[in-house]
């Protein structure tokens, strides 16, 4: 799992090319602690068949808000620089978590 912030967040994200998931979290976010390991094992799992990042937003406000991260938990898939779908807040569930990554993961091959 990459940790992107703002300085990085361009170049590994916007400017990649496939599929990219970013888990928008922040400092006082207890969900997004929550969800963290769960995520974290999914990098694992999917290593090489799918590019994981995390952006701490309490860092990396305006690029949050540039990127309409309104509310938290967020786990968005990005293509070729495009945020294609996301989670946000109570859609953000493990079992949702998966069935997207799972789908970008078989997008992807």
């Amino acid at each position: 799992m990459l940790e992107v912030d703002k300085n990085t967040f361009e170049e590994e994200v916007l400017k990649a090319s496939g599929y990219v998931f970013v888990d928008f979290f922040g400092d006082g976010c207890v969900p997004c602690v929550a969800l963290m390991p769960f995520v974290h094992s999914l990098a694992d799992k999917y290593e090489g068949k799918l590019k994981f990042t995390s952006l701490n937003t309490t860092k990396a406000r305006r690029l949050a808000i540039g990127q309409k991260i309104l509310g938290l938990p967020v786990m968005a898939i990005y293509k070729d620089g495009q945020k294609v779908e996301e989670l946000v807040k109570d859609d953000a569930t493990e079992e949702s978590i998966q069935k997207m990554v799972e789908k970008y993961v078989a997008l992807n091959q």
